[in-house]
C-alpha cells in the first residue's frame, strides 16, 4: 500500500511543482521551468485536444481531485475494519452512569 501511495503522490507532486515554478517563472537557470516552456506546453496540449490552452489546468486539477477520491476510497475500503473500530471506540461513553451519580460529583450548592 505504501508503494501505491508513492506512485500516486509522486507524479502529482512533480506536476504541481513544475506547474507552480514555471507559472511564476522561477526557473533557477533550468529551461524546463521557464514561463515560455509553460505556455508552449499548454499550447501544444491545447492544439492536440482542440481546447483553449487556458482551460487545460482546471481540467487537470479536476482529474487529480477525482483520482484522489478514488485512491482514498480504496484506502478506506482496505482499512474499513480499523476505521469502524476507531469510530465505535470514539462513540462509546467515557464514563458509566454510576460514575456520574457518585456522591463526590454532586454539587453541594443550596
Amino acid at each position: 500500500m505504501r508503494w501505491f501511495l508513492i506512485f500516486w503522490a509522486g507524479p502529482i507532486i512533480f506536476l504541481g511543482g513544475w506547474y507552480w515554478l514555471s507559472y511564476y517563472d522561477m526557473n533557477f537557470g533550468i529551461f524546463m521551468l521557464t514561463r515560455q516552456v509553460h505556455d508552449l506546453t499548454f499550447a501544444v496540449y491545447g492544439k492536440a485536444l482542440g481546447l483553449p490552452p487556458e482551460t487545460i489546468p482546471p481540467l487537470v486539477a479536476r482529474a487529480i481531485a477525482v483520482d484522489s477520491l478514488v485512491v482514498f476510497a480504496i484506502l478506506g475500503f482496505r482499512k474499513r475494519k480499523s476505521i469502524i473500530a476507531w469510530w465505535k471506540a470514539r462513540q462509546a461513553p467515557n464514563s458509566s452512569a454510576s460514575d456520574l451519580a457518585s456522591r463526590e460529583s454532586l454539587s453541594s450548592a443550596p
